[in-house]
């Protein structure tokens, strides 16, 4: 996934780094846009029309995309492949600087109105390619989360890519203690938290990006224009049991910006915003935590 992992745990057995390796090497398998005999890729090339059989996991976190993406109102989308890449950001790296015409064209095609799913099946009505760049590596993270605890694991802090879950205590009693992240000009109190049975995951604009004409576009698109975030929000963290949850909804919530938490209060989300001239902005799920 073009990452690093990390673990700490109490007691690992020792095949436990070969057990996390399997576990990552099949989300790859299943997810990746990057490898052309991913599960993934191989639906992107299917005719459109056509029902695909989906292995359990892939449905688990197509499903889960799709339903984010309803109650987002389509601020996080799974099928945004084709603008990804023609913006630069999927395998095929950097390309020249679309026009208004193309950018209307991909955005005709992508997006998850052109997608069914039944079960463990699904097909595309359209061009849409699927990008599961804003959820799989929380998918990957609960996957190697589970695999821990199937090795009888009951302590532990696993990270991919910044996406981390805790379980358990440290072996002095503490819990799994965690910063998160600040972003450079924003004014905010540093935020440590506890993650016992819980995940966080962060999205923001200052990781990745480009340079074009003068100005520096961020990697997040926002699936409603077609073209990359520019809102001012520099980091957007979400804590929930799943981290595939919270990974798309940090994305979802960075699209929508601000007005976007009063959907983290009806969705009883734990979130943090950062935003860049508007300060740091709490979620009440997040407060509660805090008090």
């Amino acid at each position: 996934m073009g990452t690093s992992w990390s673990l700490h745990a109490v007691d690992a057995p020792p095949d436990t780094r070969a057990e996390i390796e399997g576990a990552l090497a099949r989300v790859v398998a299943e997810m990746s846009h990057w490898e052309p005999g991913s599960h993934l890729s191989r639906f992107n090339r299917a005719d459109p029309g056509r029902w695909q059989p989906l292995p359990p996991a892939f449905a688990d976190v197509l499903r889960t995309g799709l339903a984010i993406a309803e109650a987002s109102d389509g601020a996080f989308d799974p099928a945004m492949g084709v603008l990804a890449d023609l913006w630069g950001f999927g395998p095929a790296g950097p390309q020249p600087f679309p026009s208004d015409a193309a950018v209307a064209q991909a955005l005709a095609v992508s997006g998850h109105r052109h997608l069914e799913q039944d079960g463990r099946r699904a097909r595309r009505n359209a061009r849409a390619a699927l990008d599961f760049s804003g959820i799989a590596k929380g998918h990957a993270v609960d996957a190697v989360a589970d695999r821990l605890r199937g090795l009888g694991l009951a302590d532990f802090l696993i990270e991919i890519g910044g996406e981390l879950r805790g379980e358990g205590i440290k072996p002095d009693g503490q819990p799994w203690w965690v910063d998160l992240e600040t972003v450079p000009g924003i004014a905010a109190a540093p935020l440590r938290i506890a993650l016992h049975g819980l995940s966080v995951a962060t999205s923001g604009d200052y990781r990745r990006g480009f340079e074009a004409n003068g100005r520096r576009y961020a990697h997040t698109i926002d699936p409603r224009t077609g073209r990359p975030l520019d809102n001012n929000v520099a980091s957007v963290g979400v804590l929930h049991a799943q981290c595939m949850h919270a990974d798309a909804w940090a994305t979802a919530l960075g699209v929508l910006g601000p007005a976007g938490m009063a959907l983290a209060e009806r969705e009883g989300l734990a979130t943090r915003m950062l935003v860049r001239g508007g300060g740091e902005h709490l979620s009440p799920a997040l407060q509660a935590m805090l008090d």
